[in-house]
């Protein structure tokens, strides 16, 4: 059977009172052992057994003082830690913006509390964010399946549908079938990304930046020609170490965003190069003024960034996996918003040294750390 341990309110008492017999009983034999040199004959008994009676008596007194009083020390001592614990128990699901109050001086029950705040606080930005986040993924999924279900039902309801209606309700369907696919699959990417650690990737191998873009550029021309948008290149060796794929996805995400909230007859620019010890991505676009303060929103999961970029495809999610690929590579991220519109985006990468196959050493990490 495990016994209970006693409060710590009650084992600090004890401590006291064991304090307290400790210097008692060191006190009385001090004091037995010099009456004993000193006395001699029929006194030294006598004297001798009634320090021992009155002494233990008094000892007995000031070690029940001792506990008592340490007891009571003891309570006052901790009475800060056991508000923080109520204060803490009564912090629910419902109230996750309640903190914990401490007054007095800087001392280590109030460094305790602020921590605990801190940690609340972090707790209660990251429950928001993932209720925020399930909200936006939820209604993205709604609206492809609203739409699936409608077409679905009035083309059904319609006993003189013919072929034609018929394929007209198969392309619909299958359009939306096809943005509810892109957004499981950013989704998934974006789970799996915020799952590793900076610098942990599966993948890592040498690669050149510049080998990634034509790719991208081929699967954007179309999107391209649709806005009559313009894509020039600037493109010179940017040799990195990490997962193509996702490389390659975040020039893609950056591409397809500068053409999708970019203006009739606009242009994007897409340069790479190398800068002594880092290599360096670009992706530039006309478009819309973006005030200052919400560029950096626009990394943000489900932010189009107001109503001009709102009425575009996709949900949102691409500059947000933008950011945690970077994160993912050690990178550096950057992003400015011209005076005359658009945005520009540009990632540091570490540089792979030349036939090495490794990152050039000496490196510091503070100069991948994501901005």
């Amino acid at each position: 059977m495990k016994l209970s341990r006693p409060p710590l309110r009650l084992r600090i008492a004890l401590l006291y009172g064991g304090l307290v017999l400790f210097v008692g009983v060191s006190l009385l034999v001090t004091t037995l052992v010099i009456l004993n040199n000193e006395l001699h004959g029929a006194a030294h008994t006598q004297a001798y057994n009634a320090l021992l009676r009155l002494g233990a008596l008094g000892f007995a007194v000031i070690v029940l003082i001792g506990a008592v009083g340490g007891y009571f020390i003891a309570g006052q001592a901790l009475r800060p830690i056991t508000r923080l614990t109520q204060t803490a128990r009564e912090i629910t699901a419902d109230t996750p913006d309640k903190r914990i109050t401490m007054g007095g001086p800087e001392d280590e029950v109030r460094g305790l509390a602020d921590t605990l705040n801190g940690m609340l606080a972090r707790l209660d930005a990251a429950f928001e964010s993932q209720r925020l986040f399930v909200a936006n993924a939820s209604h993205e999924l709604r609206t492809p399946l609203a739409v699936i279900r409608t077409e679905l039902e009035v083309t059904l309801s319609d006993p003189d549908a013919d072929v034609a209606e018929l394929r007209r309700m198969g392309e619909v369907v299958r359009a939306a079938t096809e943005r509810a696919q892109r957004l499981v699959d950013s989704l998934l990417t974006l789970a799996r990304l915020q799952a590793v650690e900076r610098g942990r990737l599966d993948v890592r191998e040498p690669v050149d930046l510049v080998d990634l873009v034509p790719a991208v550029l081929a699967a954007a021309d179309k999107e391209a020609a649709e806005k009559t948008v313009r894509i020039e290149t600037d493109l010179h060796p940017a040799r990195t170490v990490g997962d193509p794929r996702l490389l390659e996805r975040l020039i893609g995400n950056l591409v397809e965003n500068a053409i999708r909230h970019n203006v009739p007859d606009g242009s994007v620019r897409v340069l790479t190069g190398t800068a002594e010890n880092r290599v360096w991505l670009e992706v530039s676009n006309g478009g819309a003024v973006i005030p200052p303060g919400e560029v950096d929103r626009l990394f943000e999961p489900f932010r189009r960034g107001g109503p001009v970029r709102t009425a575009t495809r996709g949900a949102g999610l691409g500059l947000a996996i933008v950011r945690l690929i970077v994160d993912a590579h050690r990178g550096r991220l950057k992003a400015t918003a011209p005076p005359l519109g658009g945005l520009a985006v540009r990632i540091d990468l570490p540089h792979l040294t030349e036939g090495s196959g490794r990152l050039r050493p000496g490196d510091p990490k503070e100069l991948f750390a994501a901005e």
